[in-house]
């Protein structure tokens, strides 16, 4: 398998460990967990292998009476609150089976414990094992604790997103004022190049590592040793945990493939990152439409005006709203949209949104959902972004 054709695949294989579990049980995902799950098939991947509900991960929840499994799937250390939710969801429910999946890996949970020491096997998981039994209510009831990266979100074939870290943000001035406040007088950092790994929060610490050890996992799948290069203080902080990744010294030994990684702190770049220009049809969607609720990277579309409903109280919330994550035929096409919007030809401009049957990832229920970039795709019988017609008015778009 080429390195590229890996990246592409990636994001499925995370889903997989996840899957293998998910047959007669109640699955409970929280909000960043099942938005990698929007852009990797949505709630159909779940039900398709044998899910039997899929809930919001919440201390309101809990399963059914005749629901003994159930998943959970989460994006943090099972600690503190993750760890109480997942305790109410038990004790309200009436389970005999527990499977936990975090995408934050067992090394990890022994820094967020304080334990620096390297321990055989995965003792944290065992732990948390045992209390998954403790809360079922019988020590003979079966649980497991596994880590599994799956924070990729595939937008298109070239652009994949990880909503998981999506709080990462670069180091400000403010931020090197109140690192200097804990720290003694003499040991003060000059500027935000001088910031080590230890001196951040534990938090944060937490977030960059875990990050470092999803883009590990991916570079093992795809057998690649990296070169990494940053531009700015948080960037060079990312790269570093990734160069000093526990694992990679063993992969860049053995893989066969090289491939050069850039890290770059986006607010050296704020021209960029705040103009609104409009030069595209995708950027005036994402800035008109609000977001899918608790989404990062997609939207919702009211669906309203294509149905014979009146807008009153009565109807509020009836309607489930598109969004742009669809059938993987549609996504490979989201990545020919960066063609200017006055290029559009009126001929087109008249067909309705194609309607998708399946599950729509943030209900989580079998509604039909539409999607928004139906009527802003060319027919591909018709011609392509990029590939003139004859009879096509859009010319050379």
């Amino acid at each position: 398998m080429l390195p590229t054709d890996g990246v592409m695949c990636f994001p499925g294989q995370t889903w997989g460990k996840v899957l293998s579990k998910v047959k007669k049980a109640v699955v409970f995902m929280d909000d960043r967990c099942s938005e990698s799950l929007h852009w990797n098939g949505g709630a159909a991947l779940l039900f398709e292998a044998g899910a039997r509900n899929i809930k919001q991960f919440s201390s309101f929840e809990a399963g059914g009476q005749n629901e003994p499994k159930a998943v959970f799937v989460v994006s943090t250390v099972l600690k503190g609150r993750t760890a109480d939710i997942i305790k109410d969801i038990i004790s309200l429910s009436h389970f005999q089976y527990c499977v936990v999946f975090t995408t934050v890996p067992h090394s990890l949970h022994l820094l967020a414990n304080n334990v620096n020491a390297d321990l055989e096997g995965n003792p944290v998981f065992e732990q948390f094992e045992e209390k998954l039994c403790e809360w079922m209510g019988d020590m003979n009831y079966t649980s497991e604790v596994m880590h599994a990266p799956v924070v990729f979100a595939p937008l298109t074939q070239h652009l994949h997103i990880l909503p998981a870290f999506s709080d990462i943000f670069p180091l400000l001035e403010v931020d090197l004022q109140s690192i200097n406040k804990k720290r003694p007088e003499k040991r003060r950092f000059g500027s935000l190049a001088d910031v080590d790994m230890h001196s951040l929060p534990p938090e944060l610490q937490i977030q960059i590592k875990a990050l470092a050890s999803a883009l590990n996992s991916l570079f093992e799948f795809i057998s690649t040793r990296e070169e990494s290069f940053s531009v700015g203080p948080m960037s060079r902080l990312i790269a570093g945990e990734l160069a000093n990744h526990p694992h990679a010294k063993n992969r860049r030994k053995a893989a066969p493939n090289k491939a050069s990684i850039v890290f770059v702190d986006r607010t050296l770049d704020l021209t960029g990152a705040v103009g609104h220009h409009g030069d595209n049809l995708v950027e005036k969607i994402l800035t008109v439409l609000p977001q899918l609720p608790g989404h990062v990277t997609d939207v919702q579309v009211d669906m309203l005006e294509l149905t014979h409903l009146k807008q009153t109280a009565d109807t509020e919330g009836i309607l489930a709203p598109g969004c742009l994550a669809q059938s993987q035929t549609s996504i490979n096409f989201l990545s020919n949209l960066s063609y200017s919007s006055s290029s559009v030809g009126s001929d087109h401009t008249d067909q309705l949104p194609m309607c998708i049957y399946e599950p729509w990832p943030m209900t989580l229920s079998p509604v039909q959902h539409c999607s928004f970039f139906g009527p802003l795709l060319i027919d591909t019988d018709h011609c392509s972004p990029g590939t003139p017609h004859k009879s096509c008015s859009f010319g050379d778009v």
